[in-house]
């Protein structure tokens, strides 16, 4: 059994774009020959890549092929830059997908991106997710490497640490001083509500557990982006984790320990050089933002 490139390559648009419509735009062909390439794919295969939702939903079996095309399509990149010939279309830049967390995003992720396409001329697709799940997108083939909170490698992938993400409970000063005039007391944070990321963030949590408090009942307010979530903590929302690393003036700390979360960045164990270059500008950006 073999896997024709170019009907992986339409899986992984049509897995990209969302819709056939969308990827037979981006193909340059027409709907109905998207539709037979994927047919003759699970044909093929003997297997259902694809369920077709909007936006369309890859399988298992499917999130295998889509991470082949991609890895396909990597190793062509770095020939045809080894060749020369990539330069004869400055049309036609490689796209890297990568996933990372919304704070390192906020706070040093895109300064060696943009280096990064300034000098070798790729777009970045960036895939947002807290840093506990976006191992899961390497996983399904969705992106080449991943800024993460997992140690533990992904099958088929390396791992190196980039250092340590610190977080402080802060606060607005008129906050700080109406909800923990006496401190921020056991009394106080049952009853001062806070600013959580979304629904998979856990650090209020942990810091509240850190202090005797049982996140349960506690009033709260959902902020999902990284600015915004610092901007509210500024206005006296409620307070929060904030990272060491953004710069938010005038917030005050309410004490108790600082949460210390190691990132990784982890990406296909694949030996390319454009995929190794993106992997050590992110290195180089981490030691000199990131703790230790």
């Amino acid at each position: 059994m073999r896997i024709d490139p170019e009907l992986a390559a339409t899986l992984a648009a049509v897995a990209d774009e969302g819709t056939l419509d969308a990827a037979s735009r981006r193909l340059r062909i027409t709907p109905s020959a998207v539709s037979q390439r994927l047919k003759a794919l699970e044909q093929q295969l003997g297997r259902i890549l694809l369920v077709r939702s909007k936006p369309v939903r890859l399988t298992a079996a499917g999130e295998s092929v889509v991470r082949l095309a991609r890895q396909v399509a990597l190793l062509e990149q770095d020939a045809l830059q080894g060749l020369g010939a990539d330069d004869r279309d400055p049309t036609r830049r490689p796209v890297i997908p990568l996933a990372v967390n919304a704070d390192s995003m906020a706070t040093w992720f895109l300064a060696p991106l943009a280096r990064l396409s300034d000098r070798l001329g790729v777009d970045f697709d960036l895939h947002r997710d807290d840093q506990n799940f976006t191992a899961r997108l390497l996983e399904s083939g969705a992106v080449m490497a991943a800024v993460t909170s997992e140690e533990t490698a992904v099958a088929g992938c390396s791992v190196t640490p980039l250092g340590v993400l610190e977080y402080r409970a802060m606060a607005a000063p008129a906050f700080a001083d109406r909800w923990f005039r006496d401190g921020a007391t056991t009394e106080s944070l049952r009853a001062a509500p806070f600013v959580d990321f979304d629904r998979r963030d856990a650090l209020q949590h942990e810091w509240l557990q850190a202090q005797g408090v049982a996140h349960q009942g506690v009033p709260r307010h959902y902020v999902p982006a990284s600015h915004d979530y610092a901007l509210a903590v500024h206005l006296g929302l409620g307070w929060g984790m904030v990272p060491r690393a953004q710069q938010v003036p005038g917030l005050v700390a309410l004490g108790g320990p600082a949460l210390r979360v190691p990132l990784y960045w982890q990406q296909w164990n694949l030996r390319s050089v454009l995929l190794d270059a993106i992997a050590g500008e992110v290195a180089a950006e981490a030691q000199v933002v990131l703790r230790a």
